[in-house]
């Protein structure tokens, strides 16, 4: 890339730049095996437990194309409307480092398997209480390629562990087409989700099953070429590539407005120390030695296959968000944290199809649900927990049609979530049904107007929240069943 900034020596401390940004996420795609091996690959074993001969590359080992990784990985072209290749083939991209134990990645070269495409974002910045605007991040490629090992370094050594290699990779490198650490954040957010919601990953990057690197350039404002690049790796979160971009890009406009220029080079982040550190000088593509598998044919993909994938294709989280506010009448505060949540949202509209009252369930499912779900520590899920669809719309329907006050629902459904009783079951059990009997409730109103004259004549004198003071006792007299908004009603009408 040309070089546009000024010589060494000149200081630029007015220039405004342009930060310029394009990443390279490394998703491990959903499958039970290795991309080229019937290995099985799960989180947390043992290390080096889950190799085999052709993980190792020993002599005689040949690779075998997992075919559930093609399906998932042509799944993630189509959700970011990318066009697949009618034939794609495989490479050998060659380097020497411990964590590669055959000294070569099984990559995809020049012929990756899907082009071109983008990844809708959230626009940063907006009011949060309604959808924001939305745009286009121009997608590079995305293409398929084996893990390699997990390198551990300790003061005096380094320990490999090699049962994540050969674990089936997606790579999805965008343009450089991310210009602030807010896009970048809201970028990952959205891949992280749509992938989650279409099955192809976890998504888990505490698990490394997303890692990131981010290339980062800045540029005169204004000007269109592009400026000399740096790696940035070793970003294990989506808050760590925002803070890593944000140091990067500070330590570059330092440098420019200096007058020094920018070397392309790989920086390792720490997040620890917030600061980069170099790592190497950026390889070029002649520097892996790019050649075509020769154990491996190149793989077709045939129209019928197309349509058999693009129809397990869920709703975009975008547009079931949009659906529920023009449907339900849902606000962004509810949608925001409802949508996202592929498993949520499945359970909102599991529970809607007991009971039609979305605002009063997606209430109790994005407040009440989530809260004993964190307070359970990891010991409950959605898919574990007693709480069903079919109890929690009968607690919502007891709830609208009056038969029980709003804090005893709150308390009812703590119970649900944890014992799996219908809500029915529970009301009988511990005569919590709310009292609607209108002439039993004005009969108990007048005794209370007449044992508290105080209240009544401050309320008649057009102190409003004097009401308060008679509420209180009528819900004692009641034990805490009568129905709270007849007794508003039933107080303000005698009281008149």
């Amino acid at each position: 890339m040309g070089k546009i900034f000024p010589q060494s020596g000149a200081r630029n401390c007015s220039m405004e730049y342009e930060v310029v940004i394009g990443l390279e996420v490394h998703v491990q795609i959903k499958t039970y095996t290795k991309l080229f091996s019937g290995c099985p690959y799960h989180y947390g074993a043992e290390p080096n437990t889950l190799t085999d001969p052709v993980i190792m590359g020993l002599p005689g080992a040949l690779p075998v194309i997992n075919r559930e990784a093609i399906r998932k990985a042509v799944k993630a072209g189509l959700l970011f409307e990318c066009r697949i290749a009618d034939v794609c083939k495989w490479d050998r991209k060659h380097y020497f480092y411990p964590d590669c134990p055959k000294n070569y990645q099984i990559s995809q070269y020049d012929q990756p398997l899907c082009q071109k495409g983008y990844v809708e974002i959230e626009k940063p910045g907006h009011a949060r209480n309604i959808m924001g605007e939305h745009r286009k991040v121009a997608l590079n490629r995305i293409h398929l390629e084996e893990d390699v090992g997990k390198l551990t370094h300790g003061e005096c050594d380094s320990l490999v562990d090699y049962n994540r290699a050969g674990v089936a990779l997606l790579e999805i490198v965008s343009e450089p087409d991310i210009f602030s650490s807010e896009e970048a954040f809201a970028y990952l957010h959205s891949l992280q989700m749509h992938l989650i919601y279409a099955d192809i990953s976890d998504g888990d990057m505490e698990k490394g099953q997303i890692r990131c690197d981010a290339n980062i350039s800045l540029r005169p404002k204004g000007t269109h070429t592009l400026g000399t690049r740096v790696e940035l790796k070793n970003l294990n979160s989506i808050s760590g590539v925002k803070n890593g971009i944000e140091y990067e890009v500070a330590r570059q406009k330092k440098i420019l407005e200096n007058g020094g220029h920018i070397a392309q080079e790989t920086r390792r982040w720490n997040a620890e120390r917030r600061i980069s550190t170099e790592m190497r000088h950026k390889e070029t593509a002649d520097d892996y030695r790019y050649f075509p598998d020769p154990d491996l044919m190149p793989v077709k993909i045939d129209e019928e296959t197309l349509d058999s994938i693009r129809s397990e294709l869920p709703e975009s989280p975008f547009r079931k968000q949009e659906r529920y506010q023009s449907d339900y009448g849902l606000p962004y505060t509810i949608t925001s944290v409802l949508c996202p949540n592929a498993a949520l949202a499945l359970f909102f509209e599991k529970t809607l199809k007991h009971y039609s009252a979305p605002q009063a369930i997606a209430k109790l499912v994005t407040n009440d649900l989530l809260r004993e779900l964190g307070e359970s520590n990891g010991q409950m899920t959605l898919q574990t927990m007693p709480l069903t669809p079919k109890n929690l719309a009968g607690l919502v329907r007891f709830t609208e049609e009056g038969r029980i006050s709003k804090q005893v629902t709150q308390d009812l459904f703590i119970e649900m979530f944890h014992s799996g009783k219908s809500a029915d079951e529970l009301i009988q059990k511990r005569g919590l049904e709310q009292n609607s009997d209108r002439n039993e409730l004005i009969a108990i109103c007048k005794k209370i107007i007449a044992a508290y004259p105080k209240p009544v004549e401050e309320y008649r004198n057009g102190k409003e929240n004097a009401i308060h003071a008679l509420k209180g006792p009528v819900m004692k007299e009641t034990k805490g069943r009568a129905n709270p908004q007849l007794i508003d009603q039933i107080l303000r009408e005698l009281l008149a």
